[in-house]
């Protein structure tokens, strides 16, 4: 049965499916020994698909991994960077990190720390990435000075961002100091740097994001103890089958 070439490799855990798009942009990825194109259509049983000039099947696809990491601060998102900074990548042992497809569920910007999804599932990425998807992720942030309760209202019933509105969030403030303000957010969307953004517009910048729970999945789940920065653990079977109920929500197509 034919199916679109990016899909069949984030099925068959070589890549998410973003960036299974960028190795074929590339021409890293060829079909019976010719480039590969965007959007083209494969029949895995019969075409023969090769990456890096290396033969890939579902017979090579490696076991389903989810992981939950607890990112620290000055590590990126990504699985390798151009500018030579720590990866997400580099915080787990070789036998994890190398020949699994493991990749970052969506990113946190390299001086935000707290949970992070990795995994080889390329439809569980494309799902939970996907713009319907409404899984809500929590924060925990410390603005400068004390937002009015004016401000908080506007954040809660969402502000316009390059002429789109923010999705309804929740805000309440968790604790006061002298001169800045710890808040807790709970978000349905994760537009780029949306918190920060936000802060920054209503006059409240951030000084400290930290994520602490994605949907129920915590960095300090009630019956484990809490996972340590640059630390890692593999989601429960309740979890993986919470985010696999989530993607059932978005059309994917082929």
């Amino acid at each position: 049965m034919e199916a679109r070439l990016q899909k069949i490799l984030a099925q068959w855990g070589i890549a998410s499916r973003r960036q299974a798009e960028e190795m074929i942009r590339l021409e890293r990825v060829q079909i019976n020994g010719l480039v590969a194109y965007l959007g083209q259509k494969v029949n895995p049983q019969k075409d023969i698909i090769t990456v890096d000039g290396k033969s890939v099947s579902a017979i090579q696809r490696p076991a389903l991994i989810y992981l939950l990491l607890h990112k620290p601060s000055g590590v990126v998102s990504t699985c390798d960077d151009p500018q030579g900074r720590p990866t997400v990548l580099d915080l787990l042992p070789k036998e994890l990190s190398l020949g699994q497809g493991i990749h970052p569920v969506g990113r946190l910007d390299a001086d935000t720390t707290g949970a992070l999804l990795l995994t080889n599932d390329g439809n569980l990425t494309f799902g939970l990435t996907h713009p319907r998807h409404s899984i809500p992720k929590t924060y925990g942030v410390l603005v400068k000075g004390h937002p009015s309760e004016a401000a908080l209202q506007m954040w809660r019933q969402g502000v316009m961002l390059e002429g789109r509105k923010t999705r309804p969030a929740q805000v309440k403030v968790i604790e006061r100091f002298a001169t800045s303000s710890r808040l807790e957010i709970i978000l349905k969307e994760g537009r780029n740097r949306q918190i920060r953004r936000v802060a920054e517009l209503l006059g409240y910048p951030v000084l400290k994001l930290h994520r602490t729970a994605i949907g129920p999945i915590q960095l300090q789940p009630p019956s484990r103890g809490y996972l340590p920065e640059g630390g890692y653990r593999h989601l429960q079977e309740n979890e993986i089958r919470f985010l696999q109920q989530q993607i059932k929500q978005i059309p994917i197509q082929d």
